[in-house]
C-alpha cells in the first residue's frame, strides 16, 4: 500500500510507547506491555501508510506480559494471530528488542503518540512524569494522544502544560472494574495495586465511561483517544487515523 502523505508530502509519524519491564508487587510476576495493544495498532498504522516508531521511557529491550503472548503455555492469547506474526518476524520483533528512550527522540517530529497498556504501566507509567507530560504536550500542540487499557492510569492526574487535567471536560475510558473482577478470578488474587475505574469515578469535571467486560470500546474526544482494554487497541488506532484526517 502506498504511504499516506500529508500536505507536505511526508507520511504521518506515530510514536508507540510501551512500558519498560517491571515486577508486580501484587503477584511477584515479571510484567511488561500487552502484545495485542502494540501489534494491532501497529498493523493499523502501517496499513494506513504511517511511519511508526516503538519506544519506551528508558529505552532498551521490552517484555510482553506472559498471558498476552500467543506462545504462552496458558494459551490465553493463542487466538492472536497478529501478535504471533509480529513475534515470529525478525524485523518486527527487533522493534521491541531494543527500543529508543523517549529522551533520545525528537518528539516534535511525531503527529501522534499511542500509549500501550499491560500490567507494567500501573507501576511504571503511573509514576512517570515523562509519560504524563508527553500526553499533555501532544494534546496542547493540537496533536493526537491515544492511551489504552491500563496505560489510562496516566490520565488520572496527567496535566496540560497550563496545569489543567488532561481529562478535564472530556469523555474517556479505561480498564473497567468488571474486567478487573474477571482477571482477578482467573488467577485467584487481586492483580493490580489499584483500579482505574475506582479512581476515575472520584474525579469531578470529567466523564469516565465503560462498556461490557472485554468488549471493543474506544472513545475519541477531540484529539484524545482512549481504549478500554486489549480488544480495543485496533479501534483506538482507527480513531487516531480518523483524528489525523487521513
Amino acid at each position: 500500500m502506498p504511504a499516506t502523505i500529508d500536505v507536505l508530502g511526508a507520511p504521518k509519524k506515530v510514536l508507540i510507547v510501551a512500558s519498560n519491564p517491571a515486577v508486580s508487587e501484587q503477584t511477584g510476576w515479571p510484567i511488561g506491555f500487552w502484545w495485542a495493544e502494540l501489534t494491532h495498532p501497529y498493523w493499523e498504522f502501517v496499513e494506513a501508510g504511517y511511519e511508526v516508531t516503538v519506544a519506551s521511557p528508558d529505552g532498551g529491550p521490552l517484555q510482553g506480559d506472559g498471558f498476552s503472548d500467543p506462545r504462552d503455555e496458558s494459551q490465553y492469547s493463542a487466538h492472536d494471530l497478529i501478535s504471533g506474526g509480529f513475534i515470529a518476524s525478525p524485523g518486527h520483533s527487533a522493534l521491541v528488542a531494543d527500543t529508543p528512550a523517549l529522551g533520545d527522540l525528537d518528539l516534535d517530529g511525531f503527529d501522534a503518540v499511542f500509549l500501550v497498556g499491560g500490567q507494567a504501566p500501573m507501576y511504571t507509567f503511573r509514576n512517570d512524569q515523562r509519560v504524563k507530560d508527553l500526553v499533555g504536550r501532544f494534546l496542547a500542540a493540537g496533536k493526537v494522544a491515544a492511551v489504552v487499557c491500563h496505560a489510562t492510569c496516566v490520565l488520572l492526574d496527567a496535566t496540560m502544560p497550563d496545569g489543567e487535567l488532561v481529562v478535564e471536560g472530556r469523555t474517556w475510558t479505561g480498564f473497567a472494574n468488571s474486567e478487573e473482577d474477571v482477571a482477578d478470578a482467573f488467577v485467584g488474587q487481586a492483580i493490580q495495586p489499584f483500579r482505574i475505574e475506582d479512581e476515575a469515578r472520584t474525579m469531578s469535571g470529567t466523564n469516565f465511561i465503560v462498556q461490557g467486560a472485554f468488549r471493543v470500546h474506544a472513545v475519541r474526544d477531540g484529539n484524545l483517544v482512549t481504549g478500554q482494554q486489549q480488544y480495543s487497541g485496533a479501534a483506538a488506532a482507527q480513531l487516531v487515523i480518523e483524528a489525523l484526517g487521513v
